[in-house]
């Protein structure tokens, strides 16, 4: 396929999945958040985002395009070469949208664009103009001159003065990039306007758009709930397709049918399905392993709705049975899991949610004899992530650790163990570290390769959480009949 082809699919499915049910509900909630981050604003600023980049994967083909977040969150655009300009500030014009221009020859390789009238009622953004007429706008605004009939000296008076005066502000998420990597989009925007113009201060928006995107409206909601639905169905797709003699990919192939037989724009992040001792790498890639008798299989995926992205963990047998030893770790897993949920409310943090989860699990790896001290870091041989992170846009959305949570936040609570002889074999060969190798051995031939992660995404409410994707099997009892009742079914037929 040919990069103008494989990008017109993309396009073509970009628009169509981002086109909700009912539109006006979506084009109401992306005014409202607008207005709400306009109002974090003085009279004095003038809010600028950009879109993401396309992004070539190798010669003619590009990557799958993937909005900004915080443009998307504002504008629920889709398509490249699209800009927002709020200016708080303006008489009546305080929200301009500046797309690609139509072209139907290009179209023709490309997919369709979004007309300027398409833009309006998708956005609720009046004031629609094409992306090639932004350089002069932003010259004649900075240069306080106005742009053609859109933006005069009296609509824009008041950051015209602002201007004039040399307390203007221009607020712009600001971005750091990698370091020695070529300057991000966002940067090289933000150099040339400090090369080109006077009378303002660059300021970062980001803090106010995390402020926002944090608590989700309730539209937000019902898309992410929708996103967890699908993502659920799909667990339990992947479920009934694993099997010994089955081969990882089989088990992600029905687990992402799902996702786009549902609606999905795709998966929220790769998709980890790993047996074995593959269960043990966080972010196994490969999926090729065929499954064994007596395997247990970690699957993390999920599905991106709406651009809301969900997060969803299983572990499970594949011969339907768990063994002595997997209960052994599975126990102690959903148990730090269940005791982090008791934690999880209004005020809490994401901190608070950890620092439970590893008190349960150094206890159930001091019985189990895993380690030898449970007051010290023993335990993050075993345990080696974090326990929550919020989703949203992103599947590792903005907030940090210490945010304390409120009603209308959305998380995951996802402890996990992975046992593995490697641990030990790297430890340097110390004296303390011969003889904690000593006594730790025994316990770690018998439970070696064995992975576990249980993961649910949760939205805070008034009074504590509410799990979303509950409806996948997690409980011993749950999965071991989940999967009895999936052998009895095929072999009815």
């Amino acid at each position: 396929m040919s990069r103008l082809a494989r990008r017109a699919a993309a396009a073509l499915l970009l628009l169509l999945a981002a086109s909700p049910v009912f539109a006006s509900d979506f084009s109401d909630d992306l005014a409202a958040r607008r207005q709400r981050l306009m109002q974090r604003f003085g009279a004095d600023t003038m809010v600028v985002l950009l879109s993401a980049p396309a992004r070539v994967y190798s010669n003619d083909v590009d990557y799958e395009y993937h909005q900004d977040s915080n443009l998307y969150y504002l504008t629920g655009m889709t398509q490249e070469d699209t800009i927002l300009v709020l200016m708080p500030g303006n008489a009546t014009r305080r929200e301009l949208l500046f797309i690609k221009d139509r072209n139907p020859e290009r179209e023709h390789w490309t997919g369709r664009l979004l007309s300027r009238d398409d833009a309006r009622e998708r956005t609720g953004i009046a004031t629609v103009l094409s992306s090639g007429s932004f350089e002069a706008f932003l010259d004649g605004i900075l240069g306080q001159r106005g742009y053609s009939a859109a933006i005069d000296e009296k609509e824009a008076a008041e950051f015209f003065a602002a201007l004039g005066e040399g307390r203007a502000r221009i607020a712009v998420p600001m971005d750091t990039g990698a370091p020695g990597a070529q300057p991000t989009r966002t940067q090289a925007f933000v150099q040339q306007l400090r090369d080109r113009y006077v009378g303002y201060t660059a300021i970062d928006a980001t803090p106010a758009l995390k402020a926002l995107r944090m608590v989700k409206t309730p539209y937000e909601l019902t898309q992410l709930t929708k996103a967890t639905d699908i993502s659920a169905e799909a667990q339990m797709a992947g479920m009934r397709a694993a099997a010994p003699g089955v081969f990882e990919y089989q088990v992600k192939a029905a687990i992402e049918a799902v996702h786009r037989s549902r609606g999905a724009v795709s998966w929220a992040y790769p998709s980890i399905v790993g047996s074995g001792p593959n269960a043990t790498i966080l972010h196994y890639p490969e999926d090729d392993r065929q499954m064994q008798p007596g395997d247990l299989l970690l699957v993390d995926a999920a599905a991106n709705y709406g651009y809301q992205a969900s997060d969803i963990t299983r572990t499970y047998p594949v011969s339907g049975t768990f063994s002595a030893v997997q209960r052994d770790i599975y126990k102690i897993v959903l148990d730090a899991q269940e005791e982090a949920i008791k934690v999880a409310k209004p005020g809490a943090t994401l901190t608070t949610i950890h620092n439970r989860t590893v008190e349960v699990l150094k206890d159930g790896l001091l019985t189990l004899g895993l380690i030898t001290d449970a007051t010290g870091p023993q335990y993050s041989m075993w345990y080696t992530h974090g326990t929550s992170h919020f989703i949203g846009l992103d599947v590792h959305d903005v907030g940090s650790r210490n945010d304390e949570l409120k009603p209308g936040m959305t998380f995951t609570i996802e402890p996990g163990l992975y046992i593995r002889q490697s641990v030990l074999d790297n430890l340097p060969k110390t004296p303390a570290n011969l003889e904690l190798i000593a006594k730790l051995q025994a316990a770690v031939a018998k439970y070696d390769n064995i992975g576990v992660r249980v993961e649910d995404s949760f939205v805070m409410d008034a009074t504590g959480v509410r799990n979303l994707s509950s409806a996948v099997p997690k409980r011993i009892a749950d999965i071991e009949a989940y999967m009895r009742g999936r052998s009895a079914a095929s072999g009815a037929r």
